[in-house]
């Protein structure tokens, strides 16, 4: 437990020494927050349930930090240490594989409670954010949703050849996502064939799961059934591809 600790406090310093890791993960979502928040504005609406535009798309900016973690930041770092020879050393150590990786996850956890905190503080201050009276079962919907991100992130690391190429790669899965899931634009002002092909990807799911969730306090169950899978499929597949070297 000691060496664990030890390895996830050295890895946030290195993610605290990189500061496009940083401005992704911590300061990108909020921009967006912010930029829409002043063209849209948060006066709070009836024909929006007595809620302003920030209010309902916070769910979809968690969406967004829970995407950028597990499709940027861990494949990126992941294979960049591979390419360093990082992992093999490591592995090669009496610490064995298990905590090196585990430190991976614990980091990518708290760097994800960072972002989301700072999205709640920057809409608290800035926009005056009215929090719904949903229940504390967002906070495992958000975990079971990181997690399933992070494991997608491991496969990634695993089959790209270097971390310039995951770092390519993962822009290009995310991205598209980003902008039909409903994490960065409401879902309803898409027209309905692009919403149906949204309904295909992951990330539509862990914002309507969180979205369901924050407003109306329940689960969306074919939401947390479609994350479940990308999990359990990221687990499996990542189980076989990862590479230490």
């Amino acid at each position: 437990m000691k060496t664990f600790l030890k390895l996830t406090y050295m890895e946030l310093k290195l993610q605290l020494r990189e500061p496009l890791a940083l401005f992704f993960t911590l300061a990108f979502p909020v921009m967006v927050m912010v930029l829409f928040g002043f063209i849209f504005g948060n006066d709070a609406e009836e024909l929006l349930g007595g809620y302003g535009q920030v209010d309902l798309s916070v769910p979809g900016y968690i969406g967004m930090v829970v995407g950028t973690i597990g499709l940027l930041s861990i494949p990126t770092t992941l294979a960049n240490y591979r390419d360093l020879g990082i992992l093999r050393r490591l592995r090669a150590t009496p610490l064995g594989s298990s905590p090196v990786l585990w430190s991976q996850v614990a980091t990518q956890v708290v760097m994800t409670a960072a972002g989301i905190t700072l999205l709640f503080i920057a809409g608290l201050v800035i926009f005056n954010l009215r929090i719904p009276n949903g229940n504390l079962a967002v906070i495992p919907a958000i975990l079971l949703s990181a997690f399933s991100f992070f494991a997608v992130g491991f496969v990634l690391a695993g089959v790209m050849p270097s971390a310039r190429t995951a770092q390519v790669v993962g822009m290009a899965v995310f991205y598209p996502m980003l902008f039909l899931s409903g994490a960065a634009m409401p879902r309803y002002i898409m027209p309905d064939f692009v919403q149906q092909i949204a309904g295909l990807l992951p990330l539509t799911h862990v914002v309507i799961l969180v979205e369901d969730l924050w407003l109306k306090g329940s689960w969306n169950l074919t939401s947390v059934a479609v994350v479940t899978v990308v999990l359990i499929l990221g687990l499996v597949i990542s189980r076989f591809t990862f590479r230490w070297e």
